[in-house]
């Protein structure tokens, strides 16, 4: 009979910790939460105290019940669900499920090395009411905006709809972004660059930067052709050499936030994705004869605290295979930013001695990925600076004075293991440009003059990295809820990831003007900020979770009052237009339907007239005509046409709505798969991203995300090629046997 029980969220820790603590300990797993607010109702008891009604949640009665029996038969029950707020609140209630006549205690665990393990159990804690205070605040909070704003969308827009109190703030986000990329106004502007040759070799460019020694900026093509006039005439003389050597830092271990933004930009991995596989190399991988291991370390942490006993390990390690050069005098220490929590370390390998490549068999493509990620990033953050030999010669000709700059890698550091990415995702290090031997008074020969016109461009759409960042960086969220917070704007059709960008869905811009014109507090991004920093205080103890609900709601509950009376009805909404209906002469109005916005006879029920349109430059509304296919439809013989629903673009009759038959769009090649006799066609997620799947789906699962082709293989006969665009290259047709690797 075991003495001791150990509870845990999943049950891939079950087999990792089961290989440190032996046959005293039995390991069982919640599967995550056990208890919740009831989906049918608020759960909240708003006039005593905001007291909730938790309930088992249905498919973990038997789990429950499992681990009751278990907890009778131990004398010591340690609690080591994860160390977050979400964890402890899965502790708590496990502990009241299994009752309180036992020895209960709380195991942290910031990875899962046998060491690690076994410390948290001989030194346990007791639940921490603070934290579990600040996780049921937040519950609370998000229920309560959800369960009650929610009902107002379905009432005025549609049903289905949800508003919730992180996620509504980042699709204003993105929103905004929207309207300042629509309102951008374009300027023009030119630059010149010279390609000049001296003594000594290689020639050389060197941009314009100043006129008379100001800074000008060159507008239009008549300022810039008297530039190159008299540019051309100039005498080129090196003025001023500047070389100095520079030194570059490594960035410190990854936070959460970090994490998501380079997988993002390195791996091209979805943050959600970024999380699911950093979750696995927590909770332990099977490594051969080893068994299961945890990798890294907790990896939901705003931190860049490292261990001494760590950093100890990285530095013996960077020591002994990369040389005294590349180790500096004493440990590295990164400060953690004010607004960190600091509960946990930063996300690093829990034993440096696991390297990538040593272990790569045993793990899967993304999870060797994001672990070498993971691995490199730390062990660099304990190495020394990159230097560089950086150039500016400065070229004065006539009034212009131009700008040469240069930059040569001494000595690499730690960029011989990672250096950070910028946005497009390239690297941060763009050394190698290499100016010729020059001193000051020499002469240098013109070789050319490129003139160049270029166009103000308007803010970037946010990618899921920019998001994150943009999130963190104004308070918004925590570690832990990045990733869902991202999902949900996607699932909900607020926005779609076009392209890697976050563009608002029509749906997503209509549910934000509503939510911003009636609950403009709680869409507010410093007012959401502000309760982040509130649940921080209810954990540390110095508020609690019935004064901040309190705060929050009371002006709340007037905001919902008014909004019931005053939120506009879209569902009842009708734009009258100038354009006449084709079938009865009656004038045509905008309506909302659960596709969003279409033209339809205001003659209505009369006359079901209805048409898909589009405004112009101007503002004007165009009706978008059919566009007519040679498909002929099977039900009555009318022609069909392609017609744009929710799921994306598909065939339709033309005698809609006396006729409502629909087929998939086709591509015109067949499925590949044997004797599924059936087509490709287009489809769309419900992110909105094209794919192309069988139209004999679900009998036949075959699907593909790049266009097909009616084209065979001229290498291999494989009988299509499909379109792939590259960054760079533009659209390549390419064999989809990985076999053949025909490409055109």
């Amino acid at each position: 009979m075991a003495r001791s029980l150990i509870i845990v969220e999943s049950p891939t820790k079950v087999k990792t910790i089961k290989k440190f603590v032996g046959s005293d300990f039995d390991v069982r797993a919640s599967l995550g939460h056990v208890k919740d607010l009831p989906k049918s109702k608020i759960g909240i008891d708003i006039d005593h105290d905001f007291q909730p009604t938790y309930e088992v949640i249905k498919e973990k009665k038997k789990v429950i019940s499992d681990l009751k029996k278990s907890a009778q038969s131990s004398d010591t029950i340690y609690l080591a669900p994860d160390p977050d707020r979400e964890g402890e609140a899965i502790a708590w209630h496990i502990a009241e499920e299994i009752g309180t006549d036992k020895n209960i205690y709380r195991v942290l665990f910031n990875d899962l090395t046998k060491n690690t393990v076994i410390a948290a159990i001989q030194n346990p804690k007791a639940l921490d009411v603070n934290k579990y205070e600040a996780q049921q605040a937040r519950r609370l909070l998000d229920r309560l905006v959800g369960y009650q704003i929610s009902p107002l969308l379905w009432d005025k827009v549609k049903r289905g709809l949800s508003a919730g109190r992180v996620q509504s703030v980042a699709v204003k986000i993105i929103c905004d972004r929207e309207k300042e990329i629509r309102d951008f106004i374009t300027d023009e502007y030119w630059t010149v660059t010279a390609t000049l040759e001296g003594a000594n070799p290689p020639p050389f460019n060197a941009r314009m930067v100043r006129i008379n020694g100001d800074k000008t900026k060159i507008e239009n093509e008549t300022q810039v052709k008297e530039i190159v006039k008299e540019l051309e005439t100039a005498e080129y003389i090196v003025s001023k050499i500047d070389k100095k050597e520079a030194r570059r830092h490594p960035a410190p271990p990854f936070t959460t936030s970090k994490l998501q933004q380079e997988a993002s930009r390195k791996l091209r991995l979805p943050a959600k994705k970024t999380m699911r596989v950093a979750q696995k190399l927590y909770e332990g991988i099977e490594l051969g004869k080893e068994g299961y291991v945890g990798l890294i370390t907790y990896m939901r942490t705003d931190s860049v605290r490292v261990a001494s006993e760590a950093l100890d390990e990285a530095r013996s390690f960077i020591l002994g295979n990369y040389g005294t050069e590349y180790l500096p005098g004493k440990p590295r220490v990164f400060k953690t930013s004010k607004a960190s929590q600091d509960a946990h370390e930063a996300i690093r390998p829990s034993s440096v001695d696991h390297r990538p490549t040593d272990i790569e068999e045993f793990l899967s493509k993304d999870e060797f990925r994001l672990y070498q990620l993971i691995w490199n990033r730390f062990m660099a953050s304990q190495m020394n600076p990159a230097v560089f030999d950086q150039t500016i010669i400065d070229i004065s000709a006539d009034k212009y004075m131009l700008q040469a700059q240069g930059s040569i890698m001494k000595f690499p550091g730690f960029t011989i293991l990672y250096t950070e990415s910028r946005e497009n995702g390239d690297s941060e290090d763009e050394t190698g440009k290499i100016l010729p031997d020059s001193f000051v008074g020499e002469t240098l020969s013109l070789k050319s003059i490129d003139p160049q016109q270029h166009f103000t461009q308007p803010p970037p759409r946010f990618s899921e990295a920019t998001l994150v960042r943009e999130l963190e960086e104004n308070g918004i969220g925590r570690p832990s809820t990045y990733a869902a917070i991202l999902s949900t704007i996607q699932d909900r059709d607020y926005t779609r990831l076009i392209k890697g960008r976050f563009h608002p869905t029509e749906l997503g811009t209509l549910v934000n003007e509503l939510l911003v014109n009636n609950f403009g507090r709680i869409v507010d991004v410093d007012f959401t900020a502000s309760m982040e920093e509130k649940l921080d205080l209810i954990e540390e103890g110095k508020t609690s979770r019935y004064e901040t609900l309190k705060e929050f709601y009371t002006p709340f509950e007037g905001e919902l009052e008014k909004a019931k009376k005053d939120m506009k009805n879209v569902k009842r909404e009708e734009i009258p237009t100038d354009i006449n209906c084709d079938k009865c002469g009656s004038l045509m109005v905008i309506k909302w339907g659960k596709n969003g916005k279409f033209i339809a006879c205001s003659n209505y029920p009369a006359c079901k007239n209805t048409k898909n349109f589009v405004r112009d430059q101007n503002g004007d509304i165009k009706e978008v005509e059919a566009v007519s296919t040679e498909g002929i439809c099977d039900v009555c013989g009318r022609a069909l046409t392609i017609k744009q629903g929710k799921y994306g673009r598909f065939l339709g009759c033309t005698g809609y709505p006396e006729c409502l038959h629909t087929k998939p769009l086709d591509v015109g090649v067949t499925c590949p798969r044997d004797s599924c006799g059936g087509y490709l066609c287009e489809r769309q997620s419900k992110r909105g991203k094209i794919f192309f799947g069988c139209s004999n789906y679900p009998k036949c699962t075959y699907a593909l995300w790049d266009k097909p082709i009616s084209e065979t293989c001229p290498q291999c006969n494989h009988p299509f090629l499909v379109e792939k665009v590259y960054r760079g290259k533009g659209t390549v047709k390419v064999c989809p046997n990985k076999d053949c690797g025909y490409k055109e």
